[in-house]
């Protein structure tokens, strides 16, 4: 049987999950795709698959045919998406490894990539401020390419967060354009914590005295910042040597 209108009960409760308070309640969020739906299904949280045909049938999981007006409903993307599926949130589990610590990162965009050059340079968890993108934004997930399956994440208040990652022997390393110590001659030694500031006020003030060592990057005289995401991948790149 093939859900062909967008009226449809079950329909509804899907477009729900297009908003945050709905993500929220329901622990649920919607991924697009072939490659997320792969990566979710690698991670064991795919709750139920939405598509267009039955090529995407997957043993244990209930699977909905559906019409393409409905997958269009339900897409964020302009382009016409083939599957789409119901995801549940990602557990988070005890830290163990490097940490980066978000301090009020508003570009999706940003916190995508940031992802992904996690994953890259073995950064094990991903700590968000209150204030900070949701982590199941629609335009986060694609941007993440699928990784946002692989990390550890947790959300809160950073300053208890920070005071609990110092008592577990964490170092913390802020960001600091003007008074950071060049990135190439910090050395790491046992687990790191960096915070990765505000796209356009840096690292909330509040956080330096907290921090053991103050970073920055040295770039040309001719470029006043770096974007967040692009700082994170230095700094990420620079850890893992």
């Amino acid at each position: 049987m093939i859900i062909e209108s967008v009226n449809n009960p079950k329909v509804k409760n899907w477009m729900k999950l297009k908003e945050k308070k709905y993500r929220d309640q329901e622990g649920l969020f919607l991924i697009e795709g072939d490659h997320l739906l792969k990566e979710s299904l690698k991670a064991n949280l795919v709750r139920e698959i939405i598509a267009g045909d039955e090529s995407f049938k997957v043993d244990n999981v209930p699977f909905y045919l559906v019409s393409e007006g409905v997958l269009k409903k339900l897409s964020s993307q302009v382009s016409s998406t083939k599957v789409i599926a119901v995801v549940e949130k990602i557990k988070t589990t005890k830290i163990v490894g490097d940490v980066c610590i978000l301090d009020n990162i508003q570009d999706p965009g940003n916190l995508g990539a940031i992802i992904r050059s996690a994953v890259a340079f073995n950064i094990s968890n991903l700590i968000m401020s209150a204030d900070t993108v949701d982590l199941y934004n629609e335009k986060v997930i694609r941007a993440s390419e699928g990784m946002i399956f692989k990390l550890n994440y947790q959300r809160g208040d950073l300053t208890q967060i920070i005071a609990d990652l110092k008592k577990d022997g964490y170092q913390i390393w802020g960001t600091d354009v003007s008074k950071g110590v060049n990135l190439k001659e910090i050395q790491k030694e046992g687990n790191v914590a960096i915070i990765i500031g505000n796209e356009g006020q840096g690292m909330n003030p509040k956080y330096k005295d907290v921090c053991d060592k103050l970073i920055n990057i040295k770039i040309s005289h001719d470029c006043e910042s770096l974007n967040a995401s692009v700082a994170a991948s230095i700094i990420f790149y620079q850890m893992m040597e």
